[in-house]
């Protein structure tokens, strides 16, 4: 028996990366998942069939974010998804978590570049989240995924750190509103993790030494590392952990490290 026997998830962005060790953590806990994602089809298979693999239950639902329709489009695959399961309409657990990067500077900063970040990353989880409350059974959970990047100053990240920002200030807010449901509302703020986003990075031993050499716990993060995180609050024992923002970057950039 799992934690989350009888529950169901909806993971945006869970076809690789953080997104898919969520999904497969969630899984393992016993939830019926619904693996969202935007266009890359075998990424999408390979996560359902790794968590059957596993015994566990899921299926992947399209839809690209930024493009008109597409919450409509994410919310009717999920119904589908969830009938063709034998599971009602309702809903246990959201993690937003798909979202996109950008590394210009304020100076190359486009207004196309900024729009495109400001709808995936923020117009799209505040809709997803609008959209899923009706069927959020009481006692849900909300996950939104931030970054680290909020309170580390990197100016070549800019865009993106705003959208983050932006994220992380819905949680207190709808944490509140929605407390008297016992429905909690809370933000994981990862910092570097070896996915594919940072694949060309993580290829150079300099620049991965020099990571670590400012990261408290001596290495880069794995998408396990956050996904435990998630799985934690999104399950019964995070029960009363809400509006919160919380830190899952291995202490990374907390200031001078301490000679061993």
């Amino acid at each position: 028996m799992g934690e989350l026997d009888g529950r169901t998830a909806l993971v945006t962005g869970g076809s690789r990366g953080i997104g898919r060790a969520v999904a497969l953590r969630l899984a393992a806990e016993g939830a019926l998942v619904a693996v969202h994602y935007g266009g890359n089809d075998a990424a999408a298979a390979e996560t359902v069939a790794r968590i059957a693999g596993a015994g566990g239950r899921a299926f992947s639902v399209r839809a690209r974010f930024g493009e008109s329709g597409a919450v409509d489009r994410l919310f009717k695959e999920l119904a589908a998804g969830l009938a063709d399961h034998g599971a009602d309409d309702g809903l246990d657990i959201l993690v937003n978590n798909a979202g996109i990067h950008s590394v210009s500077p304020i100076g190359q900063l486009t207004e196309e570049e900024f729009e495109r970040l400001l709808a995936v990353n923020v117009s799209t989880p505040v809709f997803v989240v609008q959209r899923a409350l009706p069927l959020l059974r009481d006692g849900g959970r909300i996950v939104n995924m931030g970054s680290a990047a909020t309170r580390i100053a990197d100016p070549g990240q800019i865009g993106y750190t705003v959208t983050k920002a932006a994220l992380a200030a819905l949680g207190p807010s709808l944490a509140n509103e929605l407390g008297r449901r016992a429905i909690t509302v809370n933000t994981v703020e990862p910092g570097v993790v070896l996915t594919d986003m940072i694949a060309a990075y993580a290829a150079v031993p300099e620049a991965m030494a020099g990571l670590e050499s400012i990261t408290a716990l001596g290495r880069v993060g794995r998408p396990e590392d956050v996904a435990d995180v998630v799985g934690f609050l999104a399950g019964p024992r995070g029960r009363w952990v809400t509006g919160q923002t919380i830190d899952v970057s291995g202490g990374t950039y907390l200031g001078p490290i301490a000679p061993g």
